[in-house]
């Protein structure tokens, strides 16, 4: 197929948009990106070949679907919007190595639509244009389930996107940099300009690829008590570590085992969370999950 007739340009995308009278739902923070090129970019650094499956997440009217279409084995694609799906269905004719699933990511049973669709052991990837409110949730959900993929490699805020590859001691680093890069080496590979999509998002874009991990980076013995006591030490940012703790344990530990948890886990109450490393994080959630259980 020429590359004229990529969806990924303006012209078809406002015929296509045209000819079905398609409005776009703020609601779902839907932005079509039209610029083929940066479309083949992604493929090429999210290593899509027609060895490998591909699961995409808010495929709109096709454009990023039909790369994936073009360089993978197959695709399995979720799309919330009703309306879409007609328009999907014409766009994508040309291709029968991809299923649209008209369902909410969030709500799905991804393991069995893995199970259902791929191979046995296949190499899955995950290339999606994520809705701006709701990246974080979907990222969540895939890396906490544990689910059989390679790598994530999506298009989100570039604000968020500095947040979840975020280094201790910067702005950015916080609870959620943490719980990212638990399960994944973070790196963003491209800063996107708000032009290439219609509509134009207020906001530029980067290209984020999260790898999974193979194994955890530090051990903890509770996952669960370790993200939640991470949170707790960014709830007040400008707060020291000795205050967000006691306000945290408060009712549940007395300030004098606070203070010697702390010590104990050789760590200066007097620091901010922003400070720390997640081996630290991982020494305090242990020691304090000890103190609480004792």
């Amino acid at each position: 197929m020429s590359e004229q007739r990529f969806i990924a340009t303006p012209k078809r995308t406002k015929e296509i948009l045209q000819k079905y009278q398609f409005t776009f739902k703020k609601s779902l923070g839907q932005n079509f990106l039209v610029d083929a090129n940066i479309l083949q970019n992604i493929m090429q650094k999210a290593g899509i070949d027609k060895s490998c499956a591909a699961i995409e997440i808010g495929p709109g009217i096709g454009a990023l679907t039909e790369q994936l279409a073009i360089h993978a084995d197959k695709v399995v694609a979720f799309e919330i919007d009703q309306r879409l799906l007609p328009i999907l269905s014409d766009t994508l004719q040309a291709y029968d190595n991809v299923h649209i699933i008209h369902e909410d990511i969030l709500k799905a049973d991804i393991q069995k639509i893995i199970d259902m669709y791929f191979k046995p052991n296949q190499t899955i990837h995950v290339v999606a244009n994520l809705p701006y409110y709701i990246t974080t949730p979907i990222l969540m959900k895939l890396l906490q389930q544990h689910l059989p993929i390679t790598s994530i490699t999506v298009m989100m805020q570039k604000e968020v996107a500095d947040r979840m590859s975020a280094k201790p001691n910067s702005k950015s680093y916080g609870s959620l940099s943490i719980a990212v890069q638990y399960y994944t080496d973070a790196k963003i590979l491209a800063t996107v300009p708000k032009t290439v999509f219609m509509p134009q998002p207020n906001v530029d874009s980067s290209i984020l690829q999260l790898t999974m991990r193979q194994t955890f980076p530090v051990a903890v013995n509770d996952e669960d008590y370790f993200f939640d006591l991470v949170q707790a030490c960014f709830a007040q940012r400008r707060k020291t570590l000795r205050n967000n703790l006691l306000a945290y344990f408060k009712n549940r530990l007395a300030k004098e085992t606070v203070e010697s948890v702390l010590q104990q886990a050789e760590i200066d109450g007097t620091r901010r969370g922003e400070s720390l490393d997640m081996a630290e994080f991982a020494r305090l959630a242990n020691a304090f999950q000890i103190a609480e259980h004792a």
